[in-house]
């Protein structure tokens, strides 16, 4: 359906492809995966025309239908999201249009002469669109954005008013009412709450089309892909398997790779010591000219390209007491709308929450009680003794000085520490070589999260309080942090919609539902087990 034969590409100084060949087929659903500037997006921007191979092609059978979802979602606004997630819907949204502008023709009393010519029209017209399904496309269209968690008051907002990470949503609305026969999802999992991550899920399990994704989240590949594209070192390696396939057979490619090029170093080095002890002798000359023509054909093993993975250990954290939290009686409202009313909640040393809940269930502003960023209306949140707490929130991330460099920033808030240990830290939080020297102005999303994080736990807190702390990370920067987070000895309260994060790191989970506020012994894994749901807003 779609090939890439022999293709070479190069970004600058970068080559990202050397002869490189791959292909997506009918039906496939493919992760596509490799590291940070590897060229993901350049391959996707390959298959749709916007950039060409220096060398080699990009070959797509005829009349295949292709639709792109990425991060750049551009303006919008004018419309309503219902309309705007139509509009992307391929013909039929063509024929739609046509027969608004009919049916406001037919009643302009300027174009009386023409009335004839206008309705025979709008007949033909109306008949395409019902042949096309026209007429169940808005429910389509409000289908996929319920599934996206948009309430029927959004779906008629303009979507001009609503924030990037809704707008991306209805940018993504758009390519799943498509349908086209070749999606390409670049990071479809950011910005998504869990209930509409798993709703995402269903949808493209039961997509019959070919997809191509990349995405940040382990649990959603394995989920869905049933084979891996890998970009590494201008190859593209295909594993015909999911996610966690790849990573066994990668790190088994990897074992024998290592062995066969030590077996082949072993013998070379026993070839050239006998051609050393004995070149210098005539009794030997013609053995050690056929050992020196031998090396010469010798096809040489290269040893594996060794990705760089970095770990974090956290320095002991002092000790809290045993009350860390108590909250009693807790109100709190913005407006006219109540978010609790007399909550009662305590968290214990060394217990770790998550809390679960729907968009708009109150998950942040208890983490901001917590934390103190906002004050309740009535009762009181009290943060035990000896408690050190680290707070990351979205909003932590627009505090950064932009005209600050990543170093600057890490030296300011820790100007004691000696250049070596902040580098190091820098280093385990992906800012290696001249990265330290980048401004926080031009920082990704991803590295914005990346220092926040470093800057918060280089000097550990005993309680950590996390807001969709991996959000913007990739996925060896998210394995490093759930590594270091499961050693942490302190106690920690987070929201996520990484069931990975969820599962590996929760021992308590506080669910809040329309219903009431529930709270179970047990992490997200027992939560899942007790309750027959992935998350509060669905049921099975």
């Amino acid at each position: 359906m779609i090939r890439f034969e022999n293709i070479s590409k190069q970004n600058s100084h970068r080559i990202l492809f050397f002869e490189a060949s791959a292909s997506l087929n009918r039906g496939e659903k493919v992760g596509l995966v490799g590291p940070n500037g590897a060229g993901k997006t350049t391959l996707f921007r390959m298959i749709t025309g916007e950039e060409a191979p220096d060398e080699g092609q990009v070959a797509i059978e005829k009349q295949v239908s292709i639709g792109y979802f990425n991060q750049d979602v551009g303006e919008m606004s004018g419309r309503s999201a219902v309309a705007e997630v139509m509009d992307g819907a391929g013909p039929v949204s063509v024929v739609a249009a046509e027969l608004a502008e009919l049916e406001v023709a037919m009643c302009d009393p300027d174009r009386a002469g023409d009335m004839e010519a206008i309705i025979a029209r709008y007949g033909e017209v109306q008949a395409r669109f019902e042949e096309l399904g026209g007429y169940e496309l808005e429910g389509r269209a409000r289908e996929v954005l319920a599934g996206l968690s948009f309430s029927q008051e959004m779906m008629d907002m303009d979507v001009g008013a609503l924030s990037g990470g809704w707008k991306m949503r209805v940018a993504l609305g758009r390519i799943l009412l498509m349908r086209p026969d070749a999606m390409l999802l670049d990071e479809p999992s950011n910005h998504l709450d869990l209930e509409s991550l798993i709703w995402l899920e269903e949808f493209l399990k039961e997509y019959e089309g070919a997809l191509l994704m990349t995405s940040h989240d382990r649990e959603f590949l394995n989920r869905i892909v049933t084979k891996i594209v890998e970009i590494d070192g201008g190859s593209l390696t295909s594993y015909s398997g999911d996610y966690a396939f790849y990573e066994r057979q990668r790190a088994l490619n990897e074992k024998q790779q290592q062995a066969q090029f030590e077996r082949q170093q072993a013998m070379l080095a026993k070839e050239l010591k006998f051609i050393e002890r004995f070149k210098a002798r005539a009794s030997h000359a013609t053995q050690v000219q056929s050992r020196v023509k031998k090396l010469d054909k010798i096809e040489r093993f290269e040893p594996p390209k060794r990705r760089q993975t970095v770990s974090f250990d956290f320095p002991p954290a002092p000790r809290s007491g045993d009350d860390v939290v108590v909250m009693k009686n807790v109100h709190k409202g913005y407006g006219s709308r109540t978010i609790y009313q007399g909550l009662d909640f305590m968290i214990r040393r060394k217990e770790r929450w998550c809390v679960m809940g729907v968009n708009g269930a109150g998950k942040s502003t208890l983490l901001k009680l917590v934390a103190g960023s906002t004050e309740p209306d009535e009762g009181t949140v009290a943060v035990g003794g000896s408690v050190r707490m680290g707070y990351f929130s979205q909003h932590a991330m627009e505090l950064l000085d932009g005209d600050s460099t990543v170093f600057e920033s890490l030296e300011g808030s820790f100007p004691q520490a000696g250049q070596g240990s902040l580098r190091s830290l820098a280093g385990c939080f992906g800012f290696s070589g001249d990265d330290v020297e980048k401004k926080c102005r031009v920082l990704s999303g991803g590295e914005k999260a990346r220092l926040v994080m470093a800057t918060m736990l280089f000097n550990p807190p005993n309680f950590l309080v996390l807001d969709e702390p991996t959000n913007h990370l990739d996925l060896d920067t998210k394995e490093m942090l759930i590594s270091a987070l499961a050693a942490y000895e302190g106690t920690m309260l987070f929201v996520s919609h990484d069931r990975r994060f969820l599962a590996t790191l929760s021992n308590r989970v506080l669910e809040l539902t329309p219903e009431g506020i529930h709270q179970y012994g047990g992490g997200y894994t027992e939560y899942v087990a007790r309750t027959g749901q992935e998350a509060p807003g669905l049921h099975k």
